[in-house]
């Protein structure tokens, strides 16, 4: 798995631990609970964005959007 999957896979199981997976979360506290620094955070968050994964929301905050939501359901797949 890519860094960026591995990102976004943590971003769910965050938002699944709120209850809600269209909720905003702060992208570093994601970034730094798979071990990358804030340069690298901004990297794949930028990239994440441009690809229409994520989302930008207040702050520092990003949310998944329905594209992310399928990418992420289709390597949880690919995972077992």
């Amino acid at each position: 798995m890519t860094k960026d999957e591995i990102y976004l896979i943590k971003m769910h199981q965050m938002a699944l631990a709120k209850g809600d997976l269209e909720c905003e979360l702060d992208r570093y506290v994601i970034g730094r609970a798979v071990g990358l620094n804030d340069r690298g955070i901004d990297t794949i968050v930028r990239t994440l964005c441009q690809t229409n994964f994520v989302k930008k929301g207040e702050d520092n905050c990003i949310y998944l959007t329905p594209n992310g939501l399928r990418l992420i359901e289709d390597l949880l797949e690919k995972k077992k």
